[in-house]
């Protein structure tokens, strides 16, 4: 009986596995040569909900391209097609 009962335990989230996946680089993985700064979808991608970028350690994107993200969203937000602060961005 108690072994039923075991069996039938749900949980709302999954158990969590400490799973320790292997950062890479999406700009190398996908062949990206130019980052669009006049694509603002792509870009929140790399920001976080007050709109600040994510740092490379969280994204694992490589230096030469975390720097041309930087100067991206630089542009975007100069432009008004990001905004430089908000309560909820995503």
């Amino acid at each position: 009986m108690a072994e039923e009962r075991n069996s039938e335990i749900r949980y709302l989230t999954p158990p969590s596995v400490d799973l320790k996946r292997k950062k890479y680089c999406r700009f190398k993985k996908s062949g990206i040569k130019y980052i669009d700064f006049k694509d603002p979808e792509f870009l929140k991608k790399f920001l976080n909900e007050q709109g600040k970028i994510l740092p490379r350690r969280i994204t694992g994107t490589s230096l030469k391209y975390q720097r041309r993200v930087a100067q991206a969203v630089k542009r975007a937000r100069h432009l008004a097609l990001l905004p430089f602060v908000t309560d909820l961005m995503k």
